[in-house]
């Protein structure tokens, strides 16, 4: 049983699999949500289909930030965190120093590519 099949897989191939792993088990799918029963012959069929408009939803879903990312970078807008700036001198200090950079407001990814040369 789940609350929302959309949300047990991404796509309709994905649920059919499950669906038959499921059946091989003896197990049959319910969802709260829709209200579907697959051990029905019209409950597969609402369920593949479902899942087809869900799986639609989600390509649309891609392409439109797709688009808003590639309409953004081309008005010049920057996408992403904004960088940090970490000294390799003052981590270099700290660690002799026996401090966590950690503790001076320094993360862990920061301090990797500062030690990488990135």
């Amino acid at each position: 049983m789940v609350w929302k099949f959309d949300r047990f897989a991404r796509s309709v191939s994905n649920l059919l699999r499950a669906l038959e792993t499921f059946r091989a088990q003896g197990i049959e799918f319910v969802s709260f949500s829709e209200q579907l029963d697959t051990s029905t012959p019209a409950g597969k069929m609402v369920f593949t289909v479902l899942g087809a408009v869900a799986e639609l939803e989600r390509g649309l879903i891609v392409e439109r930030v797709k688009a808003g990312r590639r309409n953004a970078k081309a008005k010049g807008k920057v996408l992403g965190r904004p960088k940090i700036g970490v000294d390799p001198a003052r981590i270099a200090a700290l660690r002799r120093a026996g401090r966590s950079c950690a503790r001076c407001g320094i993360q862990r990814h920061a301090l990797r590519r500062v030690s990488a040369g990135r």
